[in-house]
């Protein structure tokens, strides 16, 4: 009899209907437990969600009669009978400075087709409908808020869901449960015509065919029998098969409440809420999210966890469960510690789900993306904290705790860091699943990237004393992460276009070397009317001016672009470059080395295999090169892990790359964010992530990873040092590619501060050449 249990956990796939049938006739024993368990750990590893939400009940007016309910009150019983638009920005805008995401519209349904109280409030304030009430203030606490609304409004038509979905990023209704007897008279439906089956079942088809992201569960232990709880699950399981549309599957257990038509009711036991828990699981399979209200068991919560959910559904710090106002929502603390008891990591999500957020086009209005961009990270979930490359100087102390902190990983997280500290390469899936670590998995990859640092590069931290030099800021290409180059039309961005003539280039390259630079670094924007020649008189004039100083120049779109100018291979022009004066290479234009997000962030840039190619070919001819990587936009983990796996790929060729440098996004003034079409750089977890797993990836052959001190600051440059990076790059002079996109971490870090930021991270200071050799005096 247990078999079917087995298989289905070996096996990690959601139950066929036949074998969904069977389930009621098992015996319930910890088997259950352990599959659903094991299903769940397939499909969401050790991270529990929750939504930290703020409950607005919009009208506690009702046309129904359920007999378990208190949330529906009488017109008399109400002190107003619907919130005020006023009120409900009130509560949202005190909401949102507790960290409230989630705007969560809970009503009863059209109340104004039994009250004529309800109607005269909406003829009074020209509103048509209860529905359009809603949508005028859900509008309203968007656009004047950003937090982001979840409407519960009850059964609905095509077209009501359609007026509805561009101001609502996910919507709900409870199916509660498909069966027909339980609307008859003497049960707990009877009396409510919303609570018909089909009329339930119809408005989440219709949710479906609209492509609305939808929650929906079932209210168990109100009459229905186990039975009925597998054929509603099977139903749902067939909508969402058609459509995908199911963010989750609530299962919530009945609470007697006194005063109502149940109030004598037995409640389901604990056992039968974990039974119902694992069937939904064993149903659904791996990839379904599985929720529970953690409200409701609030004695239980292991158990739940062990049961099969990922889920604990939306969490209130400042309002009440109106609908179950008996019960108080858990602390948030206690919440994550009970879950951290559990062997899981509680993870904040939006009211979207993060496998949502990867097709916001699909699923969401046009008019929404902004806001749902703005406050996730690259996976989905919730940005956690208020960190903001380029521009915080305060760290995050719960995630510089969790990197200092006793890790326990999960076994597949400890397997793939021994395999990339044992030097061997990992696959795609496997730098994702590095890149997706949350938690305990978090601190571990972090802590394993400080111990290769430390095996490879000892506890001296470089950095090189240089210059840049950014020519130009005129420029005919149109990326759409850079706030640094102007065209004619650009001149509404920060600064205004320049051109340095190659008196000026030469000058400053002097000063720098009075200064006791080693290197110039020389990058600018793709001007009009340069072409290969120039760059050639440029580092002519350079070499001039400083006969010993490093030349590190031109990024591959400029050698690219130069040598087309010229109609020169590739080889050809690099071989002038070099025979001009020529050193080294910088390795940025590079972005992410995956062209579906080069065609959105940088379309007529050069694309992944032409970067490569520039590379490839100057390596051959004894140019070597750095490799950056541009994160925090709109790129995902599975991105990153193709761009690292490139470059590491390319350096088994050719082995010339001396560094790789992270270079978080600094989104201000870049026109994507300011068009509300990215995120707004990665999360503080996400940046050191990052450098971590570069080192894991690259390990051992590319040493040296370097921390942008201008993307993250000093202190967290200091952070970067204990999560493996081993540089801090160049004190600059001139910085003013990062300063143009908004950033405020200043232009320059003299030798004296660079040494001063080593020390403080209790490391060792080394001035370094661009080639990671000692300088000469």
């Amino acid at each position: 009899m247990s078999s079917l249990i087995t298989t289905l956990a070996a096996e990690c796939r959601p139950a066929t209907v036949a074998e969904a049938k069977q389930l009621a006739e098992l015996p319930w024993s910890s088997l259950w437990l352990e599959a659903a368990a094991h299903l769940r750990d397939q499909g969401f590893g050790k991270v529990i969600t929750y939504s930290r939400k703020v409950f607005l009940p919009l009208t506690q007016l009702c046309r129904d009669r359920c007999h378990y309910c208190t949330f529906a009150h009488h017109p008399q019983d109400l002190d107003t009978l619907y919130m005020s638009q006023d009120q409900v920005l009130q509560t949202v805008e005190t909401a949102a400075t507790v960290g409230c995401k989630e705007a969560l519209f809970t009503l009863g349904e059209r109340p104004e087709s039994r009250y004529p109280q309800a109607r005269s409030f909406l003829d009074q304030a020209g509103y048509s409908s209860t529905l359009e009430y809603l949508g005028q203030v859900a509008a309203a606490v968007y656009q004047k808020t950003g937090v982001l609304p979840h409407l519960n409004p009850g059964t609905l038509t095509s077209d009501q869901l359609l007026h509805l979905r561009p101001v609502a990023v996910s919507m709900g209704l409870m199916l509660e449960s498909g069966s027909e007897r339980l609307t008859q008279r003497g049960m707990p439906h009877f009396g409510s015509p919303d609570k018909v089956p089909a009329v339930r079942l119809k408005t989440l088809e219709a949710a479906g065919e609209l492509q609305i992201p939808f929650t929906t569960g079932l209210l168990i232990g109100i009459g229905e029998t186990r039975q009925e709880r597998i054929a509603d699950l099977l139903n749902l399981q067939d909508l969402d098969a058609r459509f995908g549309h199911l963010q989750e599957i609530i299962i919530q257990p009945f609470r007697v409440k006194p005063g109502t038509g149940m109030s004598y009711a037995p409640e389901p036991d604990l056992d039968e809420l974990l039974w119902t828990l694992c069937v939904a699981r064993l149903i659904f399979g791996p990839k379904m999210s599985i929720q529970t209200p953690p409200n409701l068991s609030p004695d239980h919560l292991p158990q739940l966890i062990q049961a099969g959910i990922n889920d604990w559904g939306g969490v209130s710090p400042l309002t009440p469960d109106y609908v179950n106002p008996e019960a108080p929502w858990p602390d948030l603390e206690r919440l994550a510690a009970e879950t951290a008891a559990a062997g899981k990591h509680l993870e904040e999500r939006l009211t979207l789900y993060p496998r949502y957020t990867r097709d916001l086009s699909t699923w969401v209005d046009l008019n929404l993306h902004a806001g749902i961009l703005r406050l996730m990270d690259s996976d989905g979930f919730a940005r956690p904290d208020p960190w903001i490359s380029g521009f915080s100087t305060q760290l995050p102390e719960q995630t510089l705790h969790l990197i200092q902190s006793v890790a326990d990983p999960s076994a597949e997280i400890r397997d793939l860091s021994e395999k990339a500290s044992a030097g061997l390469r990992l696959q795609e899936e496997e730098v994702v699943k590095l890149l997706s670590a949350r938690g305990s998995d978090f601190a571990w990859v972090c802590q394993t990237a400080d111990q290769l640092r430390q095996q490879v590069c000892g506890d001296k931290v470089t950095f090189v004393v240089n210059r840049n030099i950014n020519y130009t800021n005129i420029c005919a290409f149109k990326c759409q992460f850079c706030a640094f180059s102007k065209g004619k039309t650009a001149e509404t961005l920060r600064g205004h276009p320049y051109d340095l003539d190659l008196t000026d280039i030469g000058q400053r390259t002097r000063e720098a070397w009075d200064r006791g630079a080693t290197e110039v670094c020389l990058q600018g924007g793709i001007h009009p009317s340069y072409t290969g020649a120039y760059y050639l008189k440029i580092l002519e004039t350079v070499r001039t001016a400083c006969p010993d100083i490093h030349i590190h120049a031109f990024s591959p779109l400029e050698v690219w672009q130069g040598a087309q100018t010229l109609n020169q291979p590739l080889a050809e022009f690099l071989l002038h470059l070099k025979a001009a004066g020529l050193n080294t290479l910088p390795g940025t234009a590079a972005e992410v080395l995956d062209d579906n997000i080069r065609q959105i962030i940088c379309p007529d840039k050069v694309t992944t295999a032409e970067w490569l190619a520039v590379m490839r070919t100057a390596h051959s001819l004894g140019l070597r090169s750095t490799a950056t990587l541009l994160f925090g936009h709109i790129e995902s983990s599975r991105h990153v892990a193709r761009h690292l796996l490139r470059i590491r790929d390319l350096q088994t060729e050719t082995g010339g790359f001396t560094e790789f440098v992270p270079l978080p996004f600094v989104a201000q003034e870049a026109p994507l964010y300011v068009k509300g079409q990215c995120r707004r750089g990665p999360t503080f977890r996400e940046a050191m992530l990052v450098h971590a797993v570069s080192r894991l990836v690259l390990h051992p052959l590319i040493p040296n990873i370097q921390a942008s001190w201008v993307k993250l600051g000093h202190r967290g440059a200091q952070a970067a040092l204990q999560v493996g990076a081993n540089d801090l790059g160049g004190t600059l002079m001139n910085e003013s590619i990062s300063r143009a996109a908004g950033a405020s971490h200043g232009q320059e870090t003299t030798p004296q501060q660079m040494i001063n930021l080593i020390l403080e991270a209790g490391r060792i200071p080394q001035q370094r050449s661009t080639l990671y050799g000692i300088p000469a005096p």
